[in-house]
């Protein structure tokens, strides 16, 4: 039986309540910390690395929560969201993958910014390329990642480090 290869809203709003992957494991944040709204393609294989690839899409609307408070007379989607939202995937991706455990998110190499998201954007899309996946005492994914607005890169993340966690009581 073949895996599902794209998801809607609908279905990453049900992981968000730990309906898709099951009680305890991966799980997305329900908005307004969703910082997705369809994961348009996900894969075990390719991707820059040959190790899977997940691409998915963020629309954007004037009204969006953060607009109104970063920065008031300057709004500008925050950096640290974007990169949230490549987090989410890899962890989504180690759920996708049949992983048990809560993901954490463990750090990242490299960060850059070159651009930025405005209200008047229409869509953000994220890609992300898996390097690596481990399963031993921990489960963890790395990637590397981009994000872009209307089909411009704006930012740019290498390694990504996202954990699987069976329990979190020491973290």
């Amino acid at each position: 039986m073949s895996k599902q290869n794209a998801f809607s809203r609908e279905d990453l709003l049900k992981c968000s309540r730990g309906e898709l992957f099951g009680p305890g494991n991966a799980q997305l944040p329900a908005p307004n910390m969703l910082m997705i709204d369809r994961i348009t393609h996900i894969s075990e294989t390719g991707g820059r690395f040959g190790k899977g690839e997940i691409v998915a899409e963020l629309d954007i609307h004037p009204d969006l929560w953060f607009f109104a408070c970063h920065f008031e007379g300057d709004p500008v989607m925050p950096g640290c969201l974007g990169l949230d939202a490549m987090w989410q995937l890899v962890g989504f991706h180690l759920g996708w993958l049949g992983f048990e455990g809560r993901g954490r998110a463990l750090g990242s190499g490299e960060v850059k910014f070159f651009g930025q998201v405005l209200p008047t954007a229409k869509k953000v899309t994220y890609t992300i390329h898996i390097k690596r996946t481990i399963n031993r005492a921990l489960t963890l994914g790395i990637a590397d990642g981009t994000m872009a607005v209307d089909g411009r890169e704006i930012y740019s993340a290498e390694g990504l480090r996202v954990g699987l966690f069976t329990s979190t009581d020491s973290f």
